[in-house]
């Protein structure tokens, strides 16, 4: 087999297409149900992405220029998850509780949800990832360049840019499909799992061939190895130590490391899988590296690139097969990378820079949530992920690409060790204040970047004298501290940020809401030390349910809202806001926007903020000068909204009552009109010569009925009348609340309906007007007769104390009131059914909230008892209630 630069990319192409349908495949399987795709032995390969084009091409490099050192970018990870395993325990479950999105996430709701703490995580985890994910562009197009031939040399130009372009595609269609952090990249995963198992089994195959094809066995590789300069190889105890320490830093701190070990996570017991599995897996992928650099070193020329040992030893032996099954592992070590890397940088970006910025924009409180957030937040991953490939693509186009691929790499690891202490100590330690872990952060970024990220920028012998002349701050050299630059970077930067955390901690006093975080971190295996972070404000349940809506979508907004109306016996009704109804949403909203961001939505509604918006937004301020006349800008503009509030409620009442009378005369002169008009036309008939005896006295009962109506409606409207004045006289005596029970139910003459009673409730004495209350009581019972719907109606009277209240609630056991009539019961002229089959105009319940705000009490609907059902309070007289105390 002839391979050519075309036939390459065909096979690329290919390769990626096959991908998309296991990506594909891994949705559905996951939207079933997950089976395999969500257990222990997908998760562990997912972790896998650890091994990039640095650990499958570059390690080999490594070797052949130093050594067993290469050993230690395995060590460190396996040290973490054989003696670390706990860490990473609590990490996951964290995670899973608090719906951390990404790395800079988890900091971020640790120290008070602190949205310019996150931004600074976000910056530094951009600059040390993109030269990273420049190394994988550099590596693919490496390998790319062993296969060309000179003709093919012009089609490797643009190659960088197509790979970079393809990833995004991959990247946007899988990655940005949903926003809650429960619902999982599960296709993502699935690719991913399958190129962890091809770079496997290429990197075996390519070790089995050269110690068995190409030495004859493991003494020939013995052998090999003894010749080799590696024989020569001592180790630097310094050097290892550091090594292995930014590599178990990385395991925890890279943010694509984090998205899979964390966020990806669906149940914790995964873990112990992968604590024993995945360092099989690291040991199976370093198993051949030696080999295969001693016999590299022994077999190629002078000059050929170590880093490509494990393309060019099959191709100088004519084994195209297993050059292209090698190519293709180390395409997938390159591509997994990015995929990921993409996905936890673009959320990120989106969650803690581009959304609080979106949010300042859009405006605080109230209008932070206006618009289609789901679309805004969703557009802002997908231009994310193409800014940062983009990002990676113009740093290899500019800088060229780099010699070895081991020393970009050991440079993004200590980049992002930067935030360990920050993420340890938060994690053990409830003192741990967000200014200690911005400041160590901060330093510790500062002093990398100076010693380590620059010098490989700016090239060798940059500033040879220091900045000034200041020899003290010449980067390979800081401080004076000579050897080893990589040791030196590491000590100072690490040291210097953990100093500076810990004494600015101990100066520094935790904020109201880090105090409210921390013991959710630090205890977070306890459930009870897990206090409220908020109140129940005074926003709405309907505009928090708009927001939410607006983030989740309308299905799963409205199933949390209902799920919290169930807890609360609200059966179709909006639920309370409650704290623990703020907390759950603020939770599921992290999931979709960050934890400070989240926090930053529902505060800004409730209005109970402990850390102000301008807090979270703090990236986005100039100036205190600034702030202080915003501030004073928005208390008038927030006086006049106010103002302009209250003018057009007033202007609602007003036009509410119009309406209100309008229809109030409409309907007095329609019930009026009816009964009149049937007396009227059946005493021109009684007054007709031939009617018979019988039909006379027919039509003289219509009459007599009809103007009984006719007076039920006008003593109905006067006594509404006279209450809604003020002018009537209440007659306010001491009796037992039995007796004026017994009262009401005799005088309702109710002898199809069965009442059902507790004398022994029903032994409480009451202050009140005997005769109105009786009223209320009557009107109750005989609306319970006349639309309870039952087979067998019946009227169950409950009697019970509450403080200073009595309470008497009247259930009936037919179908109960619909939701949307229930804030109508209540009004004149009010009736769920007609007039001929309900008797009545409408006005008895109207009457009854009258007659019980004249009483000082209250009359209301009771939801949630399976019928109809009416609670009356009382107050009970003063002395009662201070015996009952």
């Amino acid at each position: 087999m002839n391979l050519t630069f075309n036939l390459l990319v065909a096979v690329c192409l290919a390769y990626v297409a096959f991908l998309f349908v296991m990506a594909f495949a891994g949705e559905r399987q996951a939207a079933r149900g997950g089976g395999l795709l969500r257990g222990p032995g997908i998760y562990t390969l997912s972790l896998s992405i650890y091994c990039t084009a640095w650990t499958f091409y570059g390690a080999v490099g490594y070797a052949a220029r130093s050594g067993l050192e290469f050993m230690t970018i395995y060590l460190g990870p396996t040290l973490v998850f054989v003696g670390w395993w706990w860490v990473l325990r609590k990490l996951v479950r964290i995670g899973r509780a608090e719906r951390i999105t990404s790395i800079a996430d988890i900091l971020s709701s640790r120290y008070g949800k602190s949205n310019l703490l996150a931004v600074i995580v976000t910056i530094l985890a951009v600059i040390g990832t993109t030269p990273y994910i420049s190394l994988q562009l550099q590596s693919v197009t490496l390998s790319f360049g062993v296969f060309a031939t000179s003709g093919d040399a012009a089609g490797q130009t643009s190659l960088a840019f197509w790979v970079a372009t393809g990833l995004a595609v991959f990247t946007i269609l899988f990655g940005t499909r949903n926003l809650d952090a429960n619902e999982r990249h599960d296709g993502i995963v699935t690719a991913i799992a399958v190129e962890s198992i091809v770079k496997l089994v290429a990197l075996l195959s390519v070790g089995i061939f050269v110690v068995w094809g190409l030495n004859d066995g493991l003494s020939g590789a013995a052998a090999t190895i003894a010749a080799s300069p590696l024989a020569d190889w001592t180790a630097t105890p310094g050097r290892w130590a550091g090594l292995i320490f930014v590599s178990a830093a990385a395991i925890i701190c890279l943010p694509r490391m984090f998205q899979v070990l964390v966020v990806e996570n669906t149940d914790e017991r995964h873990l112990a899988t992968a604590s024993w599995a995945f360092p099989l897996y690291l040991l199976a992928m370093c198993l051949f590296v030696v080999p295969i650099a001693a016999t590299g070193l022994a077999r190629m020329p002078a000059g050929a690139n170590p880093d490509l040992y494990v393309l060019t030893l099959p191709l100088a032996e004519g084994r195209d097969g297993l050059a292209m099954l090698a190519f293709l592992g180390g395409f997938s070590s390159a591509t997994s990378m990015v995929i990921v890397a993409s996905v936890a940088l673009a959320t990120m970006l989106s969650n803690h820079i581009v959304m609080p910025l979106w949010l300042a924009w859009q405006g605080q409180g109230r209008a932070s949530i206006s618009g289609d957030v789901r679309r805004v937040v969703l557009g802002a991953r997908r231009a994310s992920i193409l800014v940062v490939l983009a990002m990676g693509y113009a740093y290899y186009a500019v800088s060229g690409g780099t010699s070895a691929l081991a020393a970009i790499g050991l440079i993004s690891f200590v980049g992002m060790a930067q935030v360990l202490p920050a993420l340890m100590f938060g994690l053990f330690w409830t003192g741990a204040t967000r200014i200690g872990a911005a400041s160590g952060i901060v330093t510790g970024f500062a002093i990398w970047a100076w010693t380590m990220l620059l010098p490989v920028l700016m090239g060798p012998g940059w500033l040879p004298e220091g900045p000034f002349g200041i020899g003290a701050l010449r980067p390979e050299a800081m401080f004076g501290l000579g050897g080893d630059p990589f040791l030196t970077s590491l000590l100072l930067s690490i040291g210097l940020n953990v100093l500076v955390f810990c004494a600015v901690s101990l100066l520094t006093e935790p904020t109201q809401m880090e105090r409210l975080q921390a013991p959710r971190f630090v205890q977070v295996f306890d459930r009870a030390a897990r206090p409220r972070g908020h109140r129940s404000g005074s926003a709405g349940a309907e505009e928090l349910l708009v927001m939410a809506q607006r983030i989740l979508g309308a299905a799963e907004a409205q199933a949390l809202f209902g799920a919290a109306a169930r807890g609360e016996g609200r059966i179709g009704e909006m639920p309370h806001v409650t704290p623990a109804l703020l907390e759950t949403l603020e939770r599921r909203l992290s999931g979709s926007v960050g934890a400070a961001t989240a926090h930053a939505m529902v505060t800004g509604i409730t209005g109970d903020s402990i850390v102000s918006v301008e807090d979270l937004l703090a990236v986005a301020d100039e100036t205190a000068q600034i702030m202080e006349y915003s501030a004073m800008l928005q208390s008038q503009s927030d006086e006049l909204t106010h103002t302009a509030e209250q003018l057009r409620e007033a202007n609602a009442k007003l036009t509410a009552l119009g309406r209100q009378k309008d229809a109030f005369l409409s309907q007095v002169s329609h019930e009026l009109r009816t009964p009149m008009t049937s007396i009227r036309a059946f005493s021109e008939i009684l007054r007709m010569d031939g009617l018979e005896e019988e039909e006379r006295a027919r039509y003289a009962g219509i009459i007599q009925d009809e103007s009984q109506r006719l007076t039920r409606l006008l003593d109905d409207l006067l006594d509404l009348s006279v209450l809604e004045s003020g002018q009537g006289t209440l007659n306010r005596t001491r009796a037992s609340l039995a007796d004026i029970l017994d009262r009401a139910v005799t005088a309702s003459g109710q002898t199809g309906l069965d009442v059902i009673r507790n004398p022994d409730q029903e032994d409480v004495e009451v202050e009140t007007d005997t005769d109105r209350l009786a009223q209320v009581f009557i009107n109750l019972i005989t609306n319970a007769a006349k639309y309870c719907e039952a087979a067998a109606p019946s009227l169950r009277i409950r009697v019970g104390l509450q403080g200073e209240s009595v309470m008497i609630d009247f259930i009936d056991n037919g179908a109960g009131i619909a939701p949307r009539d229930r804030g109508l019961i209540f009004e004149k002229f009010a009736r769920l059914s007609d007039q001929a089959s309900a008797g009545s105009a409408g006005l008895g319940l109207a009457i009854c909230r009258e007659v019980m705000m004249r009483l000082d009490g209250t009359i209301d609907y009771l939801p949630g008892q399976g019928g109809a059902a009416f609670r009356v309070r009382l107050p009970r007289p003063v002395d009662a209630a201070r015996a009952a105390e």
